[in-house]
């Protein structure tokens, strides 16, 4: 496939762009700014712009077969709630003006549902310097779900999802739709390593178009 990635200097991006320039695929990455894309590849091609911007992201994008959008406002922006709604919806919107029918989201596990009717990022105990990320990803999948004419898919990590996992890349996860996918310990975790099988698997066979899924060990 030839795939636009925005965001992929970042965290989950760049291990998103490993993942799937490793099974041969062309990659456009998408960031602010290119010095940060420090790989080389045959297969990539890195572009800088500001996808906040839809016609912008329309310029990018263009021509691809699919919009993988690993987009983040950055988790210290006061202003985060608003700018990774606009910006999530200036790449869905840029994606669908340029004719580009596949777009996969990686949103965040807030919004999995943890019991009947009880979203993680509504209980408690969820940490409050995560609550303004974790709601803002929560109510633009709720926007995705009106989207009938891009193929989307939106996908949220697992609760236990960060630098500090180090599983690797084992291949071993199980998926799961709008529940978090627990172990035997009750714990919903997974390796960035291992978001990136998952998201890379879900565009090549398409499982979840149209729908949210997870995963986790």
């Amino acid at each position: 496939m030839n795939i636009a990635l925005i965001g992929a200097s970042g965290f989950v991006g760049s291990h998103l762009l490993k993942e799937a320039l490793n099974r041969g695929h062309k990659v456009t990455a998408i960031v602010r700014d290119a010095s940060k894309i420090t790989t080389t590849h045959p297969n990539l091609t890195v572009k800088s712009g500001d996808v906040r911007d839809e016609d912008t992201v329309v310029g990018l994008v263009k021509g691809h077969d699919a919009v993988l959008s690993a987009y983040n406002a950055g988790w210290t922006n006061p202003d985060l709630y608003n700018e990774f709604l606009a910006g999530s919806q200036a790449v869905q919107n840029g994606a669908r003006k340029a004719g580009v029918k596949r777009y996969l989201v990686i949103g965040g596990a807030g919004s999995l549902e943890v019991a009947p009717g009880v979203q993680l990022v509504d209980t408690p105990h969820f940490p409050a310097e995560y609550k303004a990320g974790a709601t803002s990803a929560r109510d633009y999948l709720n926007i995705l779900k009106k989207e009938d004419t891009l193929d989307w898919t939106f996908f949220s990590p697992a609760i236990l999802m960060h630098p500090g996992i180090k599983d690797g890349r084992t291949g071993k996860f199980r998926v799961g739709t709008d529940q978090p996918v627990f172990d035997a310990k009750g714990e919903s975790r997974l390796s960035v390593e291992d978001l990136s099988m998952a998201v890379i698997d879900e565009l090549e066979n398409n499982m979840f178009v149209k729908k949210r899924f997870t995963a986790g060990y």
